[in-house]
């Protein structure tokens, strides 16, 4: 932003440039060409007065005249009788019969910008009558002034003027950075407080400064970071109440259903206590399952770098015993020793706990649940392959679903919670998850987080 603003300032400085110095610069260029055409008139029409006298001294005085203006400019002037002679003591002028002074010694000035004879180079040349009293032609004085020096001069002003302007673009480029960074002060304050309520920080507040426009969103956001610390304090609080006040009874009629069933000899009710006993089971489960999915909801955690290898390693010698007790072998397919990801502390060990017991649960004896992780662009990418039966395409979509139980072996005990939790811990990382039809024919878990 404060680049967007320096350039909008700068090209408005540019344009008030443009539209200033451009029309000065082409003033002062006309102003050099008239003033050269003027001053140059102005002398031939004095030697033109001279040459008109018609006598002596006045010719001597033309040449005399002639010989400083050529030292003093870097013009040259020519002088030529009625008959296109030499006007004595001065040389006789190259080119006699140019338009310049074949204009003149019909009695008209000539003006011109173009290639000057008498200095072989451009130029311009002006060319007066020289007419006595009566009105008679007695000759004509032409000047021929060249446009190299004139070209120097204006290189200097438009040098000047492109100098001027660089250096009031460099000033206003330094001051408007200064007052870009002025104005956005405000605004990234507003961000650092974002990035502060993104990393957990619940305690952040902007203050309240700058325009009014941003004063008001500074007091609206601190307002609601304290509505939401307020809210996120109440749930929590609901899910610590929620844990002991159901928790409690459960365990407390689990352990009357087993003082019953010991103490019962008629089979069939026991098996009408063991039933009532796994449905206790089960409800625990549940509610455990979704106490879980409520603190997730009522944390704000920061994601931090994990090293893939380490987590899987670790969460393999968990589930080691279990897999060799259900005959299944686990495998780590890895491509990058060094792949890090950004994950919550404690967040990809409960995904890949909850997934590895699903794939457990629905693996074949002596069949193989494969982990596979590597880099994608700028994702890291883990997926838990099964070779169990998989799922329907329409499945895969509500498997995600909370209480959803699918119709194999994991829908039989499950609470329906395992992937709805998988799927609200790998968000809140900013990754996703979802399900896919293996090679193998079973499940493919395909987990994408982001690269540390």
């Amino acid at each position: 932003m404060i680049r967007q603003l320096v350039a909008s300032y700068v090209l408005l400085v540019v344009a008030a440039l443009l539209g200033l110095t451009v029309p000065v610069t082409i003033t002062l260029t006309n102003r050099v060409y008239a003033d050269v055409e003027t001053l140059a008139r102005r002398e031939a029409q004095t030697a033109a007065l001279l040459l008109a006298a018609d006598d002596a001294p006045s010719r001597q005085n033309l040449a005399r005249l002639s010989a400083a203006y050529q030292i003093q400019t870097p013009a040259k002037m020519d002088a030529l009788s009625a008959g296109r002679a030499a006007i004595n003591p001065m040389p006789l002028p190259a080119a006699v019969d140019d338009e310049a002074f074949t204009a003149a010694l019909a009695g008209q000035e000539y003006l011109r910008w173009e290639q000057a004879p008498a200095l072989g180079a451009d130029g311009m040349v002006i060319a007066v009558p020289a007419t006595a009293a009566d009105g008679t032609v007695l000759g004509a004085v032409r000047i021929s002034y060249p446009l190299a020096p004139i070209r120097e001069r204006l290189w200097q002003i438009w040098g000047l003027g492109a100098v001027l302007a660089g250096v009031v673009l460099i000033v206003a480029a330094v001051v408007g950075a200064l007052l870009a960074r002025r104005l956005t002060r405000p605004l990234r304050q507003l961000n650092d407080m974002a990035s502060r309520l993104r990393d957990g920080d619940l305690t952040a507040r902007a203050e309240e400064t700058g325009p009014p426009e941003t004063r008001t969103l500074a007091s609206t956001l601190n307002t609601a970071t304290e509505t939401i610390d307020t809210l996120i304090g109440s749930q929590r609080a609901f899910i610590g109440d929620a844990s002991h006040q159901l928790r409690t009874p459960l365990t407390a009629l689990r352990l009357s259903l087993d003082n019953i069933a010991d103490g019962v000899d008629d089979p069939y009710l026991r098996e009408d206590v063991e039933h009532a006993t796994a449905e206790v089971v089960r409800m625990s489960r549940l509610v455990n399952g979704l106490l879980a999915l409520a603190r997730m909801e009522a944390t704000v955690s920061s994601p931090e770098p994990v090293r893939i290898v380490d987590v899987v390693a670790d969460r393999f010698d968990a589930w080691r015993a279990a897999a060799e007790g259900s005959g299944v072998r686990l495998d780590h397919d890895i491509a990058d020793q060094k792949l890090c990801a950004l994950a919550s502390p404690g967040h990809l060990e409960q995904v890949l706990d909850n997934v590895l017991c699903n794939a457990l649960e629905v693996s074949p004896d002596r069949g193989t649940v494969t982990v596979r992780t590597h880099r994608d662009a700028a994702k890291a990418v883990i997926e838990v392959i099964d070779q169990g039966p998989g799922l329907p395409a329409a499945d895969r979509h509500r498997a995600f679903d909370r209480f959803w139980r699918g119709p194999g072996l994991t829908g039989r005990s499950g609470s329906g919670l395992g992937l709805a939790i998988v799927k609200q811990l790998v968000s809140d990382d900013g990754g996703t998850v979802t399900l896919d039809a293996a090679d193998t024919g079973g499940l493919c878990v395909r987990i994408v987080l982001r690269l540390a």
